[in-house]
């Protein structure tokens, strides 16, 4: 099949990976003239999409960023999610909101896989995930009961349109990817038209559970779990606890939901803990301000590691503001997406915030500094931006807790 994939961000490249596993035939194009690709056996375009080629395609995968334009206009009906089917079978639970979405899904997806049932796990390519593509090509050539799809927010209206969802799990609405909504009441807007029409599981204590709900087909509230988890926090208690009420919907009896929900595991790159020395260390990705609020209010660090974001999204040095309430002694800056610890320390200038700042440039080098600051301090958190990078420090950091 030839196939043509417009917008090469990170969605998109998923998707030429997943095509090109495949043995397709991709031609592929962004309007951005200066990114720099290496997509062997693969046509591109860069600057410009070839309408023609495009054209001559038997379908075409549209980067969620074009979702809307007069380039999706002109092949909706060769999308990808049109040309193939499979997808639309399984019974599909959508699980968005701002934090607490691939673990809340992982669970879902867990329980029901852990009960015999075929299950398909993924997500945007954002979140870690190998992309909407690849749930699509799976989903064609292999039977599942179940898609459980993690839709990122700012991609519910792409989501909308490729896959039938029977149930939208709302984790909650907090400050994340600013510069797309542009504020929170657009963020609310668009969830509430997501959720339009549709059955949803949403927190109990969402302030705005009204206005996002009123066009829902059927709402159930979820609250923290109280069952045993191995997840550590309130925030996964409250995972769980959206996790389950989704089960329930779909029909799993409440002591098969607990029996495997009580030995669910955490996910790469979220939160864990580790002991080393005798100290506590926590680390996972904590990429904005709402999910660091979470973290803090549960407890205080004497040393925290902090990723910082891509130079394009500011915004998220809102952070920065959360730990200056609960400031630790020492505050160490590392690169997470990007090398933008200059921003970092200019947002700090006017925080007054009395930590010890410090700065380290190869993060390879922060599990050492943790087993040092773990003979003095007792409390050590590894957190920010770098997704990636967290997981790397959380594989070193299992092997120091071992060894001592």
């Amino acid at each position: 099949m030839k196939v043509a994939v417009l917008g090469l961000g990170a969605e998109g490249l998923k998707a030429v990976e997943s095509l090109r596993r495949r043995g397709h035939r991709v031609y592929a194009s962004d309007i951005r003239a200066d990114i720099d690709l290496n997509l062997e056996g693969v046509d591109v375009d860069l600057g410009f999409h070839d309408t023609e080629r495009i054209a001559s395609s038997d379908a075409v995968v549209v980067s969620p960023s074009i979702f809307g334009t007069g380039l999706w206009e002109s092949f909706s009906d060769r999308l990808l999610c049109r040309v193939l089917r499979g997808h639309r079978d399984p019974v599909t639970v959508a699980v968005t909101g701002t934090n607490g979405k691939t673990t809340t899904a992982s669970m879902i997806a867990h329980v029901l896989e852990s009960s015999g049932w075929r299950v398909l796990l993924g997500g945007n390519a954002g979140g870690g995930f190998d992309g909407y593509t690849e749930i699509i090509l799976r989903a064609a050539e292999e039977e599942f009961d179940y898609i459980v799809v993690e839709v990122c927010d700012m991609t519910l209206e792409f989501a909308s349109e490729c896959f039938d969802i029977d149930l939208a799990v709302v984790t909650n609405l907090g400050e994340d990817h600013l510069n797309f909504h542009g504020s929170m009441e657009n963020y609310r807007e668009s969830m509430a038209s997501f959720l339009e029409g549709r059955a949803v599981v949403i927190s109990a204590d969402e302030p705005h559970l009204e206005e996002l709900t009123s066009g829902a087909r059927s709402v159930m509230e979820y609250t923290p779990y109280r069952g045993e988890l191995v997840l550590e926090g309130e925030f996964n208690r409250l995972n769980a606890g959206a996790a389950a009420e989704a089960l329930k919907f779909l029909g799993v009896p409440s002591d098969v939901i607990s029996r495997h929900l009580s030995v669910f595991r955490p996910v790469a790159g979220r939160i864990r803990s580790f002991t080393v020395n005798d100290a506590l260390v926590v680390a996972g990705k904590t990429d904005n301000p709402h999910a660091m609020r979470a973290l803090l209010r549960e407890s205080n660090f004497d040393v925290i590691f902090l990723g910082t974001p891509r130079r394009s999204e500011e915004w998220r040095l809102g952070i920065l503001d959360e730990i200056a309430e609960s400031p630790p002694e020492i505050l160490v800056l590392f690169p997470g997406l990007d090398d933008t610890i200059d921003m970092a320390l200019e947002h700090l200038e006017d925080r007054g915030i009395p930590s010890e700042i410090l700065t380290v440039h190869d993060p390879g080098d922060i599990p050492e500094m943790v087993r040092e600051f773990s003979r003095e301090y007792r409390r050590i958190l590894v957190a920010g931006n770098g997704q990636d990078v967290i997981i790397r420090v959380q594989e070193e950091l299992e092997g120091l807790a071992s060894c001592l």
